[in-house]
């Protein structure tokens, strides 16, 4: 039997030329082969599907997952539901009947007063694979329309660094800003503050994490930071 082995883990960076498999795979999306071995022809995420091995470029950058917690923009309205852009290559389907808690009657219902085009909505990741778009669900706590809070984009491959370990480095950002964080798995951040300014510190702190993700002691070094800026606009001790 061909020995098959996955040298890149789902959803890892790579960058052109990486080894990302070796052994009888299929090439996919920005992938080439030779002999046994997959390489990556761009910058991306990697994308297994059985015996398929692709990369996701980083425009867009997001691959969505079952369970994923997402921030869309809602780009179309069809008869039985919406089109939501969420930052990945493909857009996503919210069907009336996972948003909707009673039964979805088409001649009752009208879709735009829940939805339009443009809102901004939390939602998860219901159901995906590649051969449909993924499915989105509205159903849940605190899933639906946003109504308030800065929307901002990172890198969506940069979110795990944003998160940190164990949550250190979210829960700092909270504790410090005294914004409220919802982070979405593509890349779109939620945030919530008591001020502008203090969502403007939360923007400047998640840029700096952005840029300098692949830095250590960045923890410590994000917070000085924002300590020092509450210094200078006379905020003490946000977190008290």
């Amino acid at each position: 039997m061909a020995r098959l082995t996955i040298i890149a883990e789902k959803r890892q960076l790579v960058t052109p030329g990486d080894l990302i498999a070796e052994g009888n795979y299929l090439t996919g999306e920005s992938t080439f082969k030779e002999g046994d071995k997959i390489y990556a022809t761009r910058i991306g995420l990697v994308d297994t599907d059985g015996r398929s091995v692709s990369v996701v470029a980083l425009k867009g950058g997001y691959i969505p997952s079952v369970g994923d917690l997402v921030i869309g923009k809602v780009i179309d309205v069809s008869l039985s539901g919406w089109v939501v852009d969420i930052n990945a290559p493909y857009a996503a389907i919210l069907h009336a009947s996972d948003a909707i808690e009673r039964p979805f009657n088409p001649q009752r219902d009208v879709l735009t007063s829940i939805y339009d085009i443009g809102d901004m909505i939390l939602a998860k990741v219901a159901a995906y694979d590649r051969t449909r778009n993924p499915i989105l669900t509205t159903h849940g706590p605190g899933l639906g329309k946003i109504t308030r809070g800065r929307i901002m984009e990172i890198v969506a491959a940069k979110i795990p660094r944003l998160i940190g370990k164990r949550g250190s480095m979210i829960n700092m950002l909270k504790r410090e800003t005294g914004c409220h964080l919802t982070i979405g798995q593509n890349g779109l951040i939620l945030i919530s503050g008591r001020s502008p300014e203090d969502e403007d510190l939360a923007v400047l702190a998640i840029r700096k994490i952005e840029e300098e993700a692949h830095t250590s002691g960045l923890t410590d070094r994000i917070c000085s930071m924002i300590r020092e800026e509450n210094q200078k606009r006379g905020v003490s001790n946000v977190s008290s």
